[in-house]
């Protein structure tokens, strides 16, 4: 049903049309109206979310797009504070979505990123938005892909994707940027191996952060990750991860990472990958909101809803096994499918 509009105030179609003015104008605060409509979960919003999508859509593509992963206490916000405002002397325009983990118990987040980065969301060029997790895998929320692409439509030509930070399933944002990197602690230890080869592998740089704090304890582990690294298969065929040490406190450093960001864009851009890679994360956005979909409409199915909540019961009193309830109830719906 649509909405009744009321005398003096805006339809909806009028108020899209505002925000896709405002984007393109780089309005911060039209960004930000238009990230929150694309995370809202209400079907109205999201159809207006879809349509400002694709009004801006000829506007995006343009940027550079950064993932930064690393366990927690790595310095992944100091770091990109440092190298947001160093990109910001050099003349770009810088945009952070920073994920934030949410409570598995009432299902809140701190959202402290803009805290955290006190001097850069003070700066005109730089725009921050922190969003919940809200239970979604790998790293980053739900709407991280459109999130970007909004923040490319309002000008943004660096955009820097900030992980959740909790380990090996940081694989996510592989799939939604151009170069990956794994940030890391010269001291961490054991914890190379506890990394392993999955997060490893997809890195398209690593960089040791903290390496003032004891420079040799850094070029040991600097050494040693590359050693690791060339036994493993890197995620481009073009390009072998460099490995670097810096210190984002006292902005040692940037100026080699950022070369190295050029380089990989050169490198990749040259043999054809960089776009190859574009399309590809494109192709595996639309599978996933075609999966999105369909989980939401099978939940909404009324035979489903009529018989979910009793074999529920089952499966958790152990008289139903989880896989007779799942065929059961997608034999409600297998006329669909």
């Amino acid at each position: 049903m649509q909405r009744m509009t009321e005398p003096g105030q805006s339809s909806p179609d009028e108020e899209n049309t505002s925000l896709v003015g405002g984007l393109l104008a780089g309005n911060r605060r039209a960004l930000a109206k238009a990230i929150t409509l694309a995370e809202s979960t209400r079907p109205e919003h999201q159809q207006r979310a879809q349509k400002l999508l694709d009004a801006v859509l000829p506007q995006t593509g343009h940027s550079m797009r950064i993932g930064i992963s690393g366990v927690p206490g790595v310095g992944k916000s100091t770091f990109i504070e440092a190298l947001g405002m160093y990109l910001i002397e050099g003349g770009h325009r810088v945009a952070v979505l920073a994920v934030d983990p949410s409570s598995t118990v009432h299902g809140g987040s701190i959202l402290g990123d803009k805290t955290r980065m006190e001097l850069l969301s003070l700066r005109p060029e730089a725009f921050i938005r922190p969003s919940p997790s809200s239970g979604s895998l790998g790293g980053v929320a739900e709407h991280t892909r459109e999130a970007l692409l909004l923040c490319e439509a309002a000008g943004y030509d660096i955009i820097i994707v900030e992980t959740v930070g909790v380990g090996q399933s940081e694989t996510a944002v592989a799939g939604m940027t151009d170069a990956f990197v794994l940030l890391m602690l010269p001291n961490a230890g054991d914890d190379l191996q506890a990394i392993k080869k999955g997060i490893m592998e997809l890195a398209d740089l690593v960089v040791f952060n903290k390496a003032d704090l004891d420079p040799a304890a850094a070029q040991l582990a600097a050494a040693q990750m590359r050693s690791a690294l060339s036994m493993l298969h890197p995620a481009s065929p073009n390009w072998q991860p460099p490995v670097l040490t810096l210190s984002a406190t006292r902005k040692h450093g940037l100026a080699d990472f950022w070369q190295a960001i050029e380089t990989f864009r050169q490198t990749l851009t040259a043999t054809g990958e960089f776009a190859a890679r574009r399309r590809h994360q494109a192709l595996a956005w639309m599978w996933q909101q075609i999966d999105s979909g369909l989980r939401s409409r099978f939940r909404e199915h009324p035979g489903v809803k009529g018989a979910l909540a009793e074999l529920s019961v089952s499966v958790e009193a152990g008289t139903t096994t989880p896989a007779a309830a799942a065929q059961r109830l997608l034999g409600l719906v297998s006329h669909y499918l």
